[in-house]
């Protein structure tokens, strides 16, 4: 086992120690292993379905139904954008072109330099404040393309 793929290994046996070894810790333990590693690669779901003695296929359907999780490598900088009507509405495709020229990169994909990742998202619950958009954990409200270009300038700081 190469270097990765052993430091992995430990960090899935400490979050099973500390979330617990049943099934209501798979949502946690996935969560801190892509919250480490941006994503949750093919040996961290095996290593995940071993330890908590669930089939494979448990654990990539949990991954495959929630949008905050992925089996596929994202960029350092996670950007969703709101895409409900409301959002719409305020202004999003202003934002979202803005979005576009500042990372270099189209929504659905990573940048090359695997710095910023664009996805849409159904609703971030600030319908009162759109448009918005998630960078990693933070949320941004009542954007404009000023404040995007601002926003993204800070994260290539």
């Amino acid at each position: 086992m190469d270097k990765n793929k052993s430091e992995l290994a430990r960090d899935i046996e400490n979050y099973v120690k500390e979330f617990g070894n049943d099934r209501s810790a798979l949502l946690p333990i996935l969560q801190a292993i892509q919250k480490k590693y941006s994503y949750i690669s093919s040996f961290a779901q095996q290593e995940v379905a071993r330890l908590l003695d669930i089939h494979p296929v448990e654990v990539f359907g949990v991954i495959s139904f929630y949008s905050f999780l992925s089996s596929e490598p994202k960029g350092k900088y996670i950007i969703r954008l709101c895409k409900t009507i409301i959002c719409d509405i305020s202004g999003k495709d202003e934002v979202e072109k803005a979005i576009i020229k500042e990372t270099n990169t189209k929504f659905g994909e990573t940048s090359q330099d695997n710095k910023f990742t664009l996805e849409y998202t159904n609703c971030l619950g600030m319908c009162d404040m759109g448009p918005a958009m998630m960078v990693n954990d933070k949320v941004y409200t009542k954007l404009t393309p000023e404040k995007v270009s601002e926003i993204i300038s800070n994260l290539n700081n």
